[in-house]
C-alpha cells in the first residue's frame, strides 16, 4: 500500500511536466494572412475553343481580376495551367489566353495576388555636390 502512495504522486507529476513540455514545444501559431495574400477560387473553365489558345472562365461572383493577372487552374491528377487574363469580360464569363500547361472544362480557376517586394529600410542620405560652392565663391 505504501508503495502505490509514493508512486501514485510522482506517476502524475511526471504526466503533468510531459504534457506542459508538448505544449511548449508545439508549433508557433502561421501568422494570420490578410485578404491580400490569399489564393482565392474565383471560378471554373466554361469553354476551350479548337485551337486551345484562350478560355473562357465561369466567374464565381462579381469578377474582380484585373487585365493582364496572371491566374492558375487545377484539375484531377495534378494537372495545372497558367492563364493571363485579357480584360475581355461578358456577364458572368471572362476570357483569358493560356500561357502553359494542360487543362480541360470544368478545371478550378485560382487567383493568388503578386507577392510585395519587401520595403527597404535604409534611409537616404543628401545628395552632396562639390561644383555649387565653388561657382557661388567667384
Amino acid at each position: 500500500m505504501k508503495l502505490w502512495m509514493i508512486c501514485g504522486p510522482a506517476a502524475l507529476f511526471l504526466a503533468a511536466c510531459a504534457w506542459k513540455k508538448s505544449a511548449e514545444t508545439a508549433a508557433p501559431a502561421a501568422p494570420h494572412k490578410t485578404a491580400e495574400e490569399e489564393t482565392r477560387l474565383v471560378g471554373r473553365i466554361a469553354s476551350i475553343p479548337g485551337d486551345r489558345r484562350f478560355v473562357l472562365i465561369q466567374s464565381y461572383g462579381k469578377w474582380e481580376v484585373a487585365t493582364g493577372t496572371t491566374l492558375i487552374t487545377r484539375g484531377p491528377e495534378e494537372r495545372t495551367a497558367n492563364l493571363l487574363t485579357t480584360g475581355e469580360v461578358l456577364g458572368e464569363f471572362a476570357a483569358a489566353d493560356l500561357q502553359s500547361g494542360l487543362l480541360e472544362i470544368g478545371d478550378a480557376v485560382y487567383f493568388r495576388p503578386a507577392p510585395k517586394p519587401p520595403t527597404p529600410s535604409v534611409e537616404e542620405e543628401p545628395l552632396k555636390t562639390g561644383g555649387s560652392e565653388a561657382s557661388a565663391s567667384d
